[in-house]
Parts: C-alpha cells; sequence; structure tokens
C-alpha cells in the first residue's frame, strides 16, 4: 500500500545544514511531504545520522557554479517551501535569497532556521545551543544548585528552533492554499526557547518562581520530583505532585501517613534525605517492580539502549523504524510510519514530477 501522510503533496527544498534543520525536515517528511535535500559535493552527514535524514531526495549540486544556483532557483519555482540553515545573508550572497525565489514563485514559504535570528543585536553572530539557553534563563534555571546542567540539544536545536521551524512552514504553507501569499519564516532557537520559558517566566513574575536553581516544584527543589540512586548504581525518576501520588509514594517507602507535609518547603531537606535514605536500600529495578501497579509515578532512569528496547517504546514506535530508529510523532490513526530512507536523485528527475 502506498505510503501517505497529511502533508501528502507538498513539495519542500531543503539547502543542507546541520542543527535544526535536518531534524525539522525529517518531521516534514515523515508527515508525507516530498523533500529534496541540496547537498554540496562530498557531504556525508547523511551517513552519520540516518534516521535524522530519512525521506529525503538527496540532489548534489556544487553551489560554486552558476548552473546549480539555476537549478535551485527552478526547484522553488515548483515548491511549497525551501528551509535553509546558512548564517543570515549567506543565501543572498548565493543569489538565493527569499526575495529573488519568491519573485520565481510568490506562494513559496521560505523557512530560515538560525540561533539568534535574521535581525537583532547578535544576528551573524556564532552561537550554539548552550549558548541560547544561557540567554534565555533555560540554562540558568536548569541544574543543581551547585552547577547548571547542560539538557544535550533538545531545547535549542529540536524544541527552540526545528519544531517552530515546522509549525512556521506547515501554517505558512496552508495560509497559501487558502489563497495567501507566501512567506518568510524567521525560526530562531532564541525565540523558540523564549516562548518554552514563558511558563517559568511568568510564575517568576508572579512571585511563585525562585530564581534559584532546585528551589521550586519541578526543578529538583521537591523531595517528590527528582530521581535518587538506588543501591546499584541507577537511578529511579520521582514525580509524585499530585497529593494522591504523593501518599502513594510515602507508603511504597514504608513511610506511615502524615510523616511529612507535602508542600511544607522547610521540611523539603529532611524528606529529601530520608527518601534518599530508603531508595539507596534496594536496587533501581526492585523499586520499580515494588511501584509498577500504583499511583507514586515512579519509573527507572533507562540508558539509550535501554530506553530502545523498552517494551512501551516498542509498541509505540512504528515496525519500519526497527529496534533502535527514531519514530516520528505525533502519530496519525491510520498510521503513516516513518519516511523511507534517503536516496540519490537528479534535478531532471524532480523537474520531471513538480513541472507537470
Amino acid at each position: 500500500m502506498e505510503r501517505r501522510g497529511p502533508l501528502a503533496g507538498v513539495r519542500i527544498v531543503e539547502i543542507d545544514a546541520i542543527g535544526a534543520v535536518p531534524f525539522a525536515t525529517m518531521l516534514l517528511a515523515d508527515l508525507g511531504s516530498e523533500v529534496v535535500r541540496v547537498v554540496q559535493p562530498g557531504s556525508t552527514t547523511s551517513a552519520i545520522v540516518p534516521a535524522l535524514y530519512r525521506g529525503r531526495q538527496d540532489l548534489v549540486l556544487d553551489f560554486r557554479e552558476p548552473a546549480a544556483i539555476a537549478e535551485v532557483l527552478e526547484l522553488a519555482a515548483h515548491a511549497d517551501g525551501l528551509i535553509e540553515g546558512m548564517p543570515p545573508g549567506s543565501m543572498e550572497a548565493l543569489g538565493l535569497g527569499p526575495d529573488r525565489c519568491r519573485a520565481r514563485n510568490p506562494r513559496l514559504v521560505y523557512g530560515r532556521a538560525s540561533m539568534w535570528g535574521q535581525t537583532g543585536p547578535l544576528a551573524g553572530q556564532p552561537g550554539a545551543d548552550i549558548n541560547v539557553l544561557a540567554m534565555t534563563g533555560a540554562l540558568h534555571a536548569i541544574g543543581t544548585a551547585e552547577a547548571p546542567a547542560v539538557p544535550l540539544n533538545l531545547l535549542g536545536d529540536h524544541a527552540g528552533c526545528a519544531l517552530f521551524l515546522a509549525l512556521g512552514m506547515v501554517a505558512g504553507i496552508l495560509g497559501t492554499q487558502l489563497g495567501e501569499e507566501g512567506r518568510v519564516v524567521d525560526a530562531a532557537a532564541i525565540d523558540g526557547v523564549g516562548t518554552l520559558m514563558a511558563l517559568t517566566q511568568s510564575l517568576f513574575a508572579s512571585g511563585r518562581w525562585a530564581d534559584r536553581r532546585e528551589s521550586n516544584l519541578i526543578d529538583g527543589g521537591a523531595p517528590f520530583y527528582r530521581s535518587y540512586p538506588c543501591a546499584d548504581g541507577g537511578h529511579v525518576a520521582i514525580g509524585a505532585i499530585e497529593p494522591a501520588q504523593f501518599d502513594a509514594l510515602c507508603a511504597g517507602l514504608g513511610f506511615a501517613p502524615g510523616t511529612f507535609a507535602q508542600f511544607d518547603r522547610a521540611g523539603w531537606p529532611a524528606m529529601a534525605a530520608r527518601f534518599a535514605e530508603r531508595f539507596a536500600a534496594r536496587t533501581r529495578d526492585e523499586w520499580v517492580r515494588s511501584f509498577a501497579h500504583g499511583e507514586a509515578c515512579v519509573t527507572p532512569v533507562l540508558s539509550l539502549a535501554e530506553a530502545a528496547r523498552h517494551p512501551h517504546a516498542l509498541a509505540r514506535r512504528p515496525v519500519a523504524a526497527g529496534p533502535t530508529g527514531a519514530a516520528t510523532a505525533p502519530q496519525f490513526k491510520p498510521g503513516i510510519g516513518v519516511a523511507p530512507p534517503a536516496r540519490e536523485v537528479s534535478v531532471r528527475e524532480i523537474l520531471r514530477r513538480w513541472a507537470d
């Protein structure tokens, strides 16, 4: 049966880049878009992390050749969207900026991914995921009381930029289908992470969030919302925020009802010490089995290898992704699975279909 997603028929040109761009276009490809990824000769990015580049048709073009620029413009003339992640001004210097591309195709939605955005004092400056987190307050808010923790590149590159870029592309293309002209989507990680921090910043502004790590309900400050080491060196994660969950946690640890006042912050250090003592007495998996059927919200902290093999992950993952392949989200009913592996194509092959 032919694989069709909700974005079937949408045509995207991806200018090869690292960071947010491949993640955003992976999502669009998984949802059914036809994505042509323009790569420079000798590129090996898709071989390193093939799951991230699935669903692409790879087109090798050398931007040093004028003919290559003309071919990208021709693709843009027949596409619904174009996505790039070069430093501000680079695409204009190549002759592939949004004004020139949209002169060929006014309905084109032109997506731009960056750390700092296309305008502002930091536009064009180098920066990585961690720098964006540092500048939005997110890095300050995550970690132990002693030092910030680095949450991989999940917040800046992927959540802060790629997800907002994909959303912006879908919104822009939907607009063109409703009769609007195309738009330029300026997806900056600094904006996306700032948006993700809306709840925390709002709580802080209203006096309900202390501006110190491990001092709040969901930043590791609460003894019932953090992880604890176990006897075997493994860890369990606790998310017992609701009173019924907290009661179940205390009962599972062997404490009598009323031993602790859950939201008495003055008592949190002593509560945490007693929780830690109990968890340290048994192995991770023993605790997981003990809490398996209760309300306490106790789960194991799984390694990458364990997470890939967990029965729930396997049950939710499309068969096409394989035992360690990345699944896609959100899921649709009926399901569409993940996009197939990347393959190389020619400009002629693409334009033969797109120009019809």
